[in-house]
């Protein structure tokens, strides 16, 4: 047994000898803001892959984005890279963008198998870091850089496995404002959401849906943000003043 495994198997004894208390999209070290003295946010983008419809690629979402340089950060899943190869090789080149960890089953983070919108999470600490680790060694391996940031399929946690994130070094990529939900809102309510978003907002969107209004919702969004002074910046532009919860 290694020197590092008996590190987390003494860490993981001590974080499991009490049940998590919490269970949520806003729990324990979950970042969902950042300090600012100016005027920004970070836009987030979901591609979560796992059937037909969730492996699609907003072509003309990202075009935008890069045309009127607005970076971003892309929380990417392990079945959407499959899916889409050349597509991701292209994202990751880009540098507006900072490729971002969305899991490997794009399974909710838990340590004893909770789940939400009848989606199974992760049933133990081994499974927590294999849902984290198994997409940040592939991204790793096609990008030659580990992802700094890690959000859930649905966003959602226990404070027990995200201590375990933290430990497996990478940061709980969280949000403060819902842009698209799951890309069902119109164009003109993930408008206004983005548009009502206040300095240090982490706004969550999705890139994975060209059949939904999230498209048209950001560019009316960010169309005004910048007449107002508005900029948009990558979480890892902010990592050091990120504000994780208490």
């Amino acid at each position: 047994m290694t020197y590092v495994l008996s590190l987390f198997l003494v860490f993981t004894a001590l974080l499991l000898a009490d049940k998590p208390t919490q269970w949520g999209e806003n729990v324990t070290g979950v970042t969902t803001t950042f300090q600012s003295d100016r005027k920004e946010i970070a836009l987030t983008f979901d591609a979560c892959g796992g059937s037909f419809r969730s492996s699609q690629y907003d072509m003309e979402l990202i075009n935008f984005l890069v045309t009127q340089k607005i970076p971003a950060t892309l929380f990417i899943n392990t079945r959407w890279i499959k899916s889409n190869p050349e597509i991701f090789s292209a994202l990751a080149s880009n540098p507006l963008f900072e490729i971002a960890n969305h899991g490997t089953a794009h399974r909710p983070l838990s340590v004893n198998g909770k789940s939400i919108y009848n989606i199974a999470g992760t049933s133990s600490p081994e499974e927590v870091e294999r849902e984290i680790n198994g997409n940040g060694d592939l991204i790793e391996k096609l990008t030659g850089k580990r992802p700094r940031f890690f959000r859930s399929g649905t966003a959602y946690y226990d404070e027990q496995a995200v201590a375990i994130a933290r430990h497996n070094g990478v940061e709980i990529g969280g949000f403060s404002v819902l842009g698209d939900a799951g890309a069902t809102f119109s164009a003109e309510k993930v408008a206004h959401q983005i548009t009502n978003a206040k300095s240090g907002d982490i706004i969550l969107l999705h890139m994975n849906h060209p059949e939904s209004g999230t498209r048209e919702g950001v560019k009316e969004a960010i169309e005004k943000l910048k007449t107002q002074g508005f900029s948009f910046i990558r979480l890892s532009d902010v990592k050091e003043r990120l504000i994780p919860l208490p």
